[in-house]
């Protein structure tokens, strides 16, 4: 059950195996997994034909007059699911959003993700991404009740975060997914699980794959488990960091070894690229009102545009863990958080590199200070930009942004604004008890 299965492989496989159900995976605009299962009788004609289902209930998807939608189950993406073993167990594959004339539908996030790679594989190059996801356990979805108060890289005694994140690996590992290492982080109850970078598409399903397996394994025992970037006051929020490179064939397009940074031309423009539009591009890899609760200062996540190697203050960080080590010559964007759409968020992370390759980007100054502690002034004389304060101030830069219209098309952008905007309205009227505690009792 690898990368690279074909129709008659799984076709042979669930019926060697007795396999009685098929989930058919995909996710809206927001990155809620969506799913609906088959059975194994209905297998092969969803490979020929498809799946009809209505999609005008799925956000972003099909309009009242046009929601007839099928779905393309993608071979190369079966797997056994490791909590449905029962009666042959339950399989899972990611599928493709098409329209009834089999054109892909310019709405689906996978859609999005494979046109930009696309733009990349016609120049000759290949995206290789490694996120970081942190995310926090805690004994209810609702209460902020941790389970435990160890710190960054904690060896704490056997308890109930550690087993979990062992069996996590475990039946990550069984799903295919490489595991690179783990962690205890920052924050009491929070915790990390890196994976092996890969090729962005694969990337991207695998990380709804982990969101996932991380929330079931924790409710098999009685814990929840929340992606939400900033669940806890005055403590640090979860963030998405993640890595990326460009090859082409063999090459990393990133490394130059005569460059004091190690850094080729084209991975400086990639650099200045992402420097330039992440503020823009923030609606998609900060979505969400919370999101901007965690891009504050004190609590190590960047909330200025800039680069630097080891600043780790910066936006953009290029690692020094292996310098002048051309496989590992890589850069990392620091702001994305682990509940954005992770097919829209590598999406618009590429248009943005590419634009900076494309028209000669040049690398601006790298930020070697503590970006925090300099004044308004001296970051506006560097060029630094802020990002944005909030989901309002993204939702105006977004509109703005011809990247994010280039890379995501009119129909996605058209949708997460208007979700958007609707979100920030709900918030903005709401009583919050901040309020209450502060002027009730004086006003």
């Amino acid at each position: 059950m690898s990368k690279g299965m074909t129709k008659e492989d799984v076709l042979k496989y669930v019926k060697d195996n007795e396999v009685r159900f098929i989930r058919l995976w995909f996710t809206d605009i927001l990155g809620f997994l969506k799913s609906f299962a088959i059975t194994d009788q209905e297998l092969e004609g969803a490979f020929d034909e498809g799946m009809g289902f209505d999609g005008s209930s799925i956000e972003g998807f099909g309009r009242i007059q046009e929601s007839d939608m099928i779905a393309w189950p993608d071979p190369s993406t079966f797997v056994m699911l490791p909590w449905r073993r029962e009666a042959g167990g339950t399989a899972r594959m990611f599928c493709d959003i098409k329209n009834p004339d089999e054109t892909p539908f310019e709405g689906d996030p996978r859609n999005v993700l494979k046109r930009t790679l696309k733009r990349a594989a016609d120049k000759g190059y290949t995206m290789y991404v490694g996120p970081e996801l942190e995310y926090f356990y805690l004994r209810d979805n609702c209460s902020t009740q941790v389970i435990d108060s160890g710190g960054y890289f904690d060896l704490t005694p056997l308890d109930v975060a550690s087993d979990l994140r062992r069996k996590t690996i475990i039946a990550m590992q069984e799903l295919g997914i490489q595991v690179e290492y783990s962690h205890h982080e920052v924050a009491p109850s929070q915790h990390e699980i890196d994976l092996r970078y890969k090729e962005a598409m694969l990337m991207a399903d695998q990380v709804m794959t982990y969101r996932l397996t991380v929330k079931e394994i924790a409710q098999a025992h009685g814990i929840y488990a929340t992606f939400m970037p900033k669940p806890i006051f005055g403590e640090n929020g979860s963030g998405m960091h993640t890595h990326q490179s460009l090859f082409e064939g063999p090459r990393n397009v990133f490394f130059d070894a005569d460059d004091e940074y190690n850094l080729s031309k084209e991975g400086k423009s990639y650099i200045a690229g992402l420097v330039k539009h992440a503020p823009e591009l923030a609606l998609v890899t900060n979505q969400w009102v919370n999101s901007y609760k965690r891009l504050v200062p004190g609590y190590e996540a960047p909330i200025y545009s800039c680069w630097a190697r080891r600043n780790r203050s910066a936006l953009v960080r290029v690692p020094m863990y292996k310098p002048g080590k051309e496989q590992a010559t890589r850069v990392e964007l620091r702001n994305p958080d682990p509940a954005c759409n992770p097919y829209l968020a590598f999406a618009v992370m590429l248009g943005a590199g590419l634009k900076g390759m494309e028209e000669g980007y040049e690398l601006p100054p790298e930020a070697t200070n503590n970006i925090y502690e300099m004044t308004a002034q001296e970051r506006e004389d560097q060029g630094i930009e802020s990002l944005p304060e909030d989901l309002y101030d993204a939702i105006n830069q977004f509109k703005e942004s011809e990247v994010a219209h280039e890379v995501l098309g009119e129909r996605v952008c058209e949708s997460l604004i208007v979700n958007k905007q609707k979100e920030w309205d709900e918030y903005k009227a709401i009583v919050t008890p901040y309020e209450l505690e502060r002027y009730l009792p004086i006003l």
